[in-house]
This record gives structure tokens, sequence and C-alpha cells, in this order.
């Protein structure tokens, strides 16, 4: 992979084609950014990929609470750090109106506090600014079609941050899943996204949300933050059963 690809939206970047999966569908996307110079890089990029619209943009919270419920994109590119409300309180607000709009925070943070709270409003995925913008597109791709998407360091954070809360479930409820089952969840954990996952383990996408409903239902939990956080709880305990086993 050559270094341009990591490179963050700069403005010789913006409008080069980044490599998406196929689509019929096309992804309407709304973007809540204060930094004028990125918030235009990023209008034009997504303008200039195939399966994408920038339906809207806006500098500060307060204009996008007015203008995303008129036109209630897919997804919204949400920064933390706005000028007056924050993107968290705006997700807050926003999110009960549209539920069928995806909220994806995309920003500097990647302190557990910002994160939990970004996901406890309402958000459905997390990435950093300085994800490389084939990751991106792939990441707006995954929420749409129902994932969580996350950079592996903030989904390693989620994990860490829920597992003093979880209560260790009984073994055998680990032992419900499916060699397969085990094998997604795992991935999910390590911050994989769906498309990654299904070309990791050589099956298509329709069939990882399969595996990822089925071990929603399994462990009880409704979320890809649950998941992996009482996923890491049950191999912890697994892990000292184990130990405590041994002769």
């Amino acid at each position: 992979m050559s270094n341009d690809a990591a490179i963050p939206f700069t403005a010789e970047l913006a409008l080069a084609p980044a490599e998406v999966m196929p689509s019929d569908t096309m992804i309407n996307v709304s973007i809540v950014e204060d930094d004028a110079k990125l918030r235009a890089t990023l209008e034009r990029f997504l303008t200039a990929q195939p399966g994408f619209r920038c339906v809207s943009a806006y500098p500060n919270a307060e204009e996008a609470l007015r203008g995303i419920p008129k036109v209630r994109p897919d997804v919204v590119l949400m920064d933390i750090n706005l000028p007056g409300m924050s993107g968290v309180d705006a997700v807050k607000r926003l999110k009960p109106a549209l539920p069928d709009t995806q909220f994806v925070m995309l920003t500097v943070y990647e302190d557990a506090d910002h994160i939990y709270n970004a996901l406890a409003a309402g958000a459905t995925g997390y990435l950093l600014k300085q994800t490389p913008r084939a990751e991106l597109l792939a990441a707006l791709e995954d929420v749409h079609r129902g994932g969580s998407p996350m950079t592996s360091n903030i989904a390693r954070k989620v994990v860490q941050a829920f597992k003093p809360a979880v209560v260790s479930p009984p073994l055998a409820e680990s032992e419900t899943l499916s060699t397969r089952e085990q094998e997604v969840l795992d991935l999910l954990a390590r911050g994989y996204l769906y498309k990654e996952i299904a070309e990791r383990l050589n099956i298509g996408v329709p069939t990882v949300n399969t595996y990822v409903r089925r071990v929603y239902e399994k462990l009880h939990v409704r979320s890809r933050a649950q998941a992996v956080a009482k996923y890491a709880n049950i191999s912890e305990t697994d892990h000292r059963v184990s130990r405590q086993a041994r002769p």
C-alpha cells in the first residue's frame, strides 16, 4: 500500500476515487465538521465516489439540528469538538428523531470517555480522522449494512471500558457458538470491518451479517460493542478456569 493511502483528507487526494465494493444503493451522507477546509475536502471526496452522495454539510451542531431532519441522510459523519453544542450532544438530540440514520463519529479523540459518551448517545461507529480514505468508505458501507465500524484501537478500548461492568456469563454460553461464529466474533473484537471479515474468511458479506446476527442472539446482546465486551469477558473466564484446572 502506498503512503498516499494512509494520508487523511488532503485537498490533493480529495477527488481521487478510492476502491470500494460495488453497490447498487446510493448512500446519502451528511457531514458535521467545523474545519471549513476539511469539511469541503470531505464533500468533494464523497461526491467523487461511486455509490455515495454528500447531501448536506454543516459547520456546527446547531445548523445540523435544523438541517439534518429535513434531508434524512443514511449516514452522518459527526465531529465531536464543535463550537457551541458538541457532536455527542447533537447525536443525542438527533438519533431519537432519526432512528434509521446512522451516526459515525469522525474525530481526533480516542480516550475512553469520549468513546463511551458517543456510543451511549446513539453513535453506531467511531473513527479517527487519520483513517485512510478507502477505510472510511468501507466503514460507511459497513454501517449502512448494519455494522458498527470502529478504528481497531478504538474497538480495543471499548472492550477495556466494558470489562469492569460485565458480569461473567456461564461458560456454556460461549460453547453455544459454532467455530465459524467464534471466528467472526474474534475478528469483530479485533476491529475488522464486515468486508474485511468476509475477505479473511473467504465468505460473502451477507454471510458475515448472518453470523453476526446469530452471535448477537446467542450472547443476548444488541451491538458490536456489547458483543466484543462479552466475548472478552468469556475468553478471560475460560482462560482463568483452564489455569485452575491444570494439575
